[in-house]
């Protein structure tokens, strides 16, 4: 089916939203958490009670602050103990990160080898927020969060649009960019679109949405360039390391466009590839055992 119409492609990823969202709904004790950080009366113990409610995402989560993702010099053993080491809206992204992987993980696809597609997110995530860290971006550990869902909109078309997104993905070869501009000349949206969209019904912060839209084209968007030009540049990086490629048999060709590069406000000669991919690396195997226990 081919849309014509950027408005009428807006319109019907929105409908593809609303289909699905149902399906990935985020969990009670996210609603729950972020309505107690928004209260400046809110104690680290109130919010550690709500979260212990779940042994099994606190266990995640203790894992988490104490894997190399976070490379804290003491052991941390209680979630209040987290809040006061990484602060609560730090561990509210742990807590959405690890709540919509296990929510997005039921969503059945067999368009696509989700081992794959989980290592392509978990290693986008950990480059952006090292490449973050390394351009003295404010708060880059929200960049994780952004990193890991980047893609999420694809599991939505993977699933509602099953012979178009398999057709777009053959026709693509391995070149999630040739895949993101097959999308908007056959489709008139893009899994960023939809990933953009349904990320909004998380409650995510404008600027990290706005990322997730923009994250192949970062030099559109108003609100949130800098997110959105790391999460670029996070996602070829991802693409070009030996096991964060978007698909088994990743083709990344795409180069680093100057002008993203010059939104955070670094020269390519300022990026050792190596150096980023090799620093995600160090953190990828525990955190992508976390996320996936």
């Amino acid at each position: 089916m081919t849309i014509k119409s950027q408005s009428e492609g807006r319109e019907f990823a929105r409908q593809l939203v609303e289909d699905t969202a149902a399906l990935v709904s985020p969990p009670d004790i996210c609603i729950r958490v972020a309505e107690l950080i928004q209260s400046p009366e809110t104690s680290a113990g109130e919010i550690g009670e709500v979260i212990i409610r779940d042994p099994s995402l606190t266990a995640r989560l203790l894992r988490l602050v104490n894997s190399p993702f976070y490379s804290l010099r003491g052991e941390v053993d209680t979630v209040s103990r987290a809040i006061a080491v990484i602060g609560p809206q730090e561990l509210y992204s742990l807590v959405l990160t690890v709540s919509a992987v296990k929510s997005f993980s039921n969503v059945p696809n067999s368009q696509v080898n989700m081992d794959t597609f989980w290592r392509h997110s978990v290693y986008t995530g950990l480059i952006a927020r090292g490449f973050g860290k390394h351009c003295n971006v404010l708060h880059p550990e929200r960049l994780f969060v952004a990193g890991l869902l980047h893609d999420i909109g694809c599991l939505v078309l993977y699933k509602k649009m099953q012979d178009a997104s398999r057709d777009l993905l053959m026709s693509a070869g391995g070149d999630e960019e040739v895949f993101y501009q097959a999308e908007q000349q056959e489709l008139g949206y893009t899994h960023a679109d939809v990933g953009e969209l349904l990320l909004e019904t998380w409650s995510l912060p404008t600027t990290l949405c706005s990322a997730v839209r923009w994250h192949h084209e970062p030099c559109q968007v108003e609100e949130g360039r800098i997110e959105a030009a790391v999460l670029y540049v996070a996602n070829i990086l991802a693409n070009r390391s030996m096991i964060g490629g978007y698909c088994e048999q990743t083709n990344c060709l795409t180069p680093i466009d100057p002008a993203a590069l010059e939104i955070i406000g670094v020269r390519a000669d300022d990026i050792d590839e190596e150096e980023v991919i090799g620093q995600a690396g160090i953190a990828f195997a525990e955190t992508a055992s976390v996320l996936a226990a």
